[in-house]
């Protein structure tokens, strides 16, 4: 056990807004009192840890500094590709996080999305994430409230029909269950109210700051408190993952690449919810484990997915013997790893090149078979890189699997 302040409770009284819209018999149910959370202050806690948790975390962050080390080892910091890798995994990173919100999709969709020619909802929703994820990374060095906000907005401003939350803090009461009912009493978990958000969050970020608690210790314990505070209408739990992937490049875990930690946490779900419960119940031991489990799970298995998109990529090499070193096909071919699915808009925009060099470039990869030309049309046209695109399935349908 590692104990931690538990939540106290203030009790307060709820009137359905708006009753006509709901039975008499749930207006009835809905209207008392309920007991709203009372998050204790968290930024001058002192961890208790024992010897075999100290253990466990530091192993734990040892093999996320050797994946991000692998990824530079394997490519070294002048690769082309190395930039393209990060991006993958960051999205894979982010479609992990969106999918612990029950929001799945396809690589495939993902990068048509991202390329604006996709138009399914989930996977727009998704683009949304990675945005927040890169946010993360790129403000990094500077956690504070603006970055939170900044990640929040570049989650849900691409998000139809809550736009209007992006990058603000609630005004109203959240909780979890019971989200159809007139109110929520009988919620699982009712969060602090609005008016105590702002602080509750300069507390966290107060305590995600320090630099005298163990690096992953301190991820796990300040997600946990984000996830109770709540500060959001909506995408929660997805800012408070790229929250954690901030905190793990603020405290140099990573340092070249986004470690698929959702996907660790995304193997079981059912032991992260109950983590977080534990957590509001006075122990951080749960979700202070399944963190080192998940960065565990995320080393391993990134690995593999890297070293698999690193073969990928020398078949496409091998296929191009004989083409010209000078050839822009051999300045498209990194861009694939991160941006499976392609246009000459793309390309062009990305590469700095001409539309006509960029034609000709992809008409040189798929003659040697690289990528292939999915929409049969003579306009409007879009490529991808089957061996890319099924690496990141299988790595998907692998986490979903739970192995």
């Amino acid at each position: 056990m590692i104990p931690v302040p538990p939540l106290r409770h203030e009790t307060l009284q709820w009137v359905p807004r708006h009753p006509q819209m709901y039975s008499k018999a749930e207006v009835e149910r809905q209207t008392g009192e309920y007991a709203a959370a009372l998050t204790p202050a968290l930024a001058q806690w002192v961890p208790r840890l024992g010897g075999e948790t100290m253990a466990d975390v530091e192993e734990a962050a040892l093999a996320l500094r050797e994946f991000d080390l692998h990824s530079l080892t394997l490519f070294g910091s002048a690769d082309p590709t190395l930039a393209p890798m990060s991006a993958i995994l960051l999205r894979t990173e982010s479609a992990s996080s969106s999918q612990i919100e029950q929001l799945t999709t396809s690589a495939k969709q993902l990068a048509l999305a991202e390329l604006d020619e996709g138009r399914k909802h989930n996977a727009l929703t998704v683009v949304g994430n990675v945005r927040a994820m890169e946010a993360a990374i790129r403000l990094s060095a500077t956690l504070d409230e603006p970055s939170i906000l900044a990640m929040h907005y570049e989650l849900l401003s691409r998000q139809p029909g809550v736009e209007h939350e992006a990058g603000r803090y609630r005004e109203e009461l959240v909780w979890i269950g019971n989200r159809d009912n007139a109110g929520p009493r009988g919620a699982t978990f009712i969060a602090p109210q609005h008016r105590q958000v702002a602080a509750a969050v300069s507390d966290v970020v107060h305590f995600m700051r320090r630099v005298d608690v163990p690096a992953l210790v301190q991820v796990a314990v300040a997600h946990a408190q984000f996830e109770t505070i709540h500060p959001f209408v909506d995408g929660n739990g997805r800012t408070g993952r790229a929250i954690a992937q901030a905190m793990l490049r603020n405290k140099g875990l990573t340092t070249h690449t986004t470690v698929p930690l959702s996907a660790g946490l995304l193997v079981d779900t059912e032991s992260y919810f109950s983590a977080l419960t534990a957590y509001r119940a006075g122990d951080a031991g749960p979700i202070v484990r399944r963190f080192a489990d998940a960065a565990r799970y995320a080393a391993v298995t990134g690995r593999e997915l890297v070293d698999s998109l690193a073969a990928e990529l020398q078949r496409s090499r091998e296929a191009l013997s004989g083409i010209r070193s000078d050839s822009a096909a051999w300045r498209v071919l990194p861009r694939l790893i991160g941006q499976p699915v392609v246009n000459a808009r793309y390309l062009v925009e990305a590469l700095a090149l001409t539309d006509a060099t960029v034609v000709r470039a992809l008409d040189v990869l798929v003659d040697r078979g690289v990528i292939v030309e999915r929409t049969g049309f003579s306009r409007n046209r879009v490529w991808e890189h089957p061996g890319i695109l099924g690496v990141l399935d299988s790595y998907a349908a692998r986490i979903r699997r739970g192995v």
